[in-house]
Formats: C-alpha cells, structure tokens, sequence
C-alpha cells in the first residue's frame, strides 16, 4: 500500500467518523430557485428527494406536489426534517422566523418541549432533548448555524473575521451593497486583498475542513484532479463569481454564514410569511421523512416516482462502493415514471462514472435517460451557490 493511498483511506476514514456522529449539514448548499427551474414540478408529481438540512425540501412542498419523500440516512438531518415540520405545524412564524431564521430563541427550550416535542420520531426526541440549547442564545456562538460539522467551519470564520475587523467591514460592505456594480466594486477593492492569502489557501486545502463541510475524500480529490490551483483555486473562483456575477441582495445561502443569520428579505421562502402559511395550510403534511439509504428506500416503497433530487452522493459512491451506486440506479429505474426527472450535482463537471456506468439488463445510463446539457449548464451559471462543478438534469427516456 502505498503512502498515498494510506492517507486517502485515513481522510475518508476521518469524514466516515464525523458523518455517523453528527449533524453535518444546518442548512442546504443547493439553490432550489435552479431546481425548481430544471424539475418542472407539478400538483401530480411524486418525489424522492435526499433530506440533506430539509430546506429545500420544504421548498419544492411549495410547488405544490402530491407527495414529497425526504430520505437521508443520517437520522440527524431527519431529525432536524422533523424539528422543521414540527414547527411549521405548531408555532406562530415569529417563534418559527426566530428559530430558522435569526438561528436563536431565548425560549427554545420551552418551545421544544410544550409544543414541538411530542411531533417528533422517537430518534428526534432523543436527538434534541440533548441539543435543542443549541437554539438559545449565547451558545455556539449564539446561533443554530453555527452547530453541527458545517457551523463549525462558520464559527471559524467568524472568529477569522473578529481578529480582521477590516476584513469584516468589508464583507458587510458587499453585502449591502446597493447594485453588482457597487457590489464588484467592494469586492475585488476591499474584500480579496484581504481574504486571499497564504493562510486562508491553507486552511482550504486540508482534508478536515473540506469534512466538516461533507465533502468526502473522493470530491475533494476529484476536484484537484480537474482544477490547476486545487481546492483553495477553485473556492476562490467560486467566491469571485458568486460575488462579482450575481446580485448578492437574495443570496441568503452565503449571507447567512457570513452572518451567522438570515434576514426577513434574505431568506430561503419556507422562513417567509406567505411560504410558511402555505406550508402551515397543508403543503408541509405532503413531505414523509425517512431514515435509510435511496435505494433501501426506492426497494420498500410501492409508489412510482417522476422527480428525484440526489445530490452529490454518487461522487464518493463511484469510488468506494460502485456496485451499490449501480444498485441504486437500478433501483431508480424501476421505480421511475415515463416522464421522470432527475437532477444531480458532482466535483467535476463530466463525472466518469456517467460514461463507465452499466446497468445488467440495459447497458449505460444514456440507454435509458436523455441529459439536457444545455439547460444544466444555463441554470448553473444562475446558481447562488456555485460550489459544484457539475450539475446534470436527466429525462427518462423509456
């Protein structure tokens, strides 16, 4: 075994360890305004959808599908599916903002055990009888996003900016900013010579950091396979775009680790007044959460299926377990419906394994679904995120 390899198996080792023991995920790192437009939902559709932090779940319940199925097989991340829904049913959007929103609520722990504890799984119950302080304020940081693996990292930054005032002035300056052009402006003047250096490149680049954001060793690596400056190169440009391309006024996913909060203007639509009551009115009793893997799932279930959201699981699924990532595909296949869509992200713009797949029975994917490259790749320069280099969207073709 050589030493690389060793070291691959340590990382990963490293990220399997936090990801069984932890909330990974606070909130969602995918821009659902991009995959409502590449989804198309509709009042008869049916979906799997990989539970992730439940924002964006929330978020295609507002399109009005008949039924939506969250699966994640960390029980944490259903566990905060739960909280979410439980709240929705039983509080008032103030409470609720105050909870989702500002990330803080002086009486969480009231609120948790008189009104959302008895909505909850058995799981959930015990998962937040022993976190819900994370709520409360002063702890953590005083905020909800800065707890679980990915609040780590925010904290972190956090205390980075506290010890770099200027650094974090300027910051706020682009997020105020009025227009792109001011918004250019503060950026390239006042906030990359100050972020962009030595140390901030190195603590990038190493494998801890990228697992407490739940990026596995295989997307790690695949993204320095497919970028010249690695890990750190390709965040800058990330950033850059994120912050020199697209207006940052409706941009809550960077906004709120950078502030540790969401606005009432800046705000995923479930926080929103009108989200919330929609939600509250019926559209929330629509998402069923589940605890297992997408193909222990799709396996159990007798429904028919005509949209899944997949995430980027099958990056690090085509390396460490390629004959499960086969399973599940052959597990989508037989539950999918004529008109079904798929959309899915990846590290790198054309995975391999998109090529390399095979199905018994019916040989590539491209056997069985067209991909509309030309929409992923409008859609993605529009997405608020920008964190992936691939996003695909699928139509069966059977």
């Amino acid at each position: 075994m050589t030493r690389t390899r060793l070291a691959d198996r340590i990382n990963q080792g490293v990220f399997n360890a936090l990801y069984s023991r932890a909330l990974v995920y606070n909130t969602c790192w995918e821009d659902p305004a991009v995959d409502r437009r590449a989804l198309h939902i509709g009042p008869d559709d049916r979906l799997l959808a990989i539970t992730s932090a439940g924002c964006n779940v929330l978020d295609y319940a507002l399109c009005g599908p008949a039924r939506i199925h969250a699966v994640d097989a960390n029980p944490r991340q259903t566990a905060l599916l739960e909280l979410k829904l439980a709240g929705i049913r039983r509080l008032a959007h103030a409470d609720f903002f105050a909870l989702f929103g500002d990330g803080r609520h002086a009486e969480a722990r009231a609120l948790y055990h008189d009104a959302l504890r008895a909505d909850l799984s058995p799981f959930a119950q015990g998962y937040w009888d022993r976190h819900i302080a994370a709520f409360l304020p002063g702890r953590r940081g005083g905020s909800f996003y800065y707890f679980g693996l990915s609040g780590w990292v925010a904290r972190g930054f956090r205390a980075y900016m506290k010890v770099r005032p200027g650094l974090r002035d300027a910051v706020e300056r682009v997020l105020s900013a009025s227009d792109l052009d001011e918004q250019r402006e503060h950026y390239d003047r006042d906030v990359a010579p100050r972020l962009w250096g030595r140390g901030m490149n190195w603590a990038l680049s190493r494998p801890f950091t990228m697992s407490l954001l739940g990026v596995p060793h295989p997307q790690r690596e695949e993204v320095v396979r497919s970028h010249d400056n690695g890990i750190a190169g390709f965040i800058r440009e990330a950033v850059e775009y994120v912050f020199c391309s697209l207006p940052v006024a409706d941009n809550y996913f960077w906004s709120l680790y950078l502030r540790g909060r969401y606005t009432p203007q800046c705000c995923p639509e479930y926080l929103k007044p009108e989200g919330f009551a929609a939600l509250k009115d019926g559209l929330a009793d629509r998402i069923q959460p589940h605890t297992t893997t997408v193909t222990g799932f799709l396996r159990e279930t007798d429904e028919r299926l005509s949209r899944f959201v997949l995430l980027d699981h099958m990056d690090w699924m085509s390396v460490y377990h390629p004959q499960a990532l086969v399973e599940e595909w052959q597990a989508i296949m037989a539950r999918a419906t004529p008109d079904a869509r798929l959309i899915f992200r990846s590290a790198h713009a054309q995975p391999g394994y998109l090529q390399t797949l095979h199905i018994p029975g019916i040989g590539g994917l491209h056997e069985r679904f067209r991909f509309e490259r030309e929409l992923a790749a409008e859609l993605q320069a529009h997405d608020r995120v920008h964190t992936y280099a691939g996003f695909h969207i699928a139509q069966h073709a059977a």
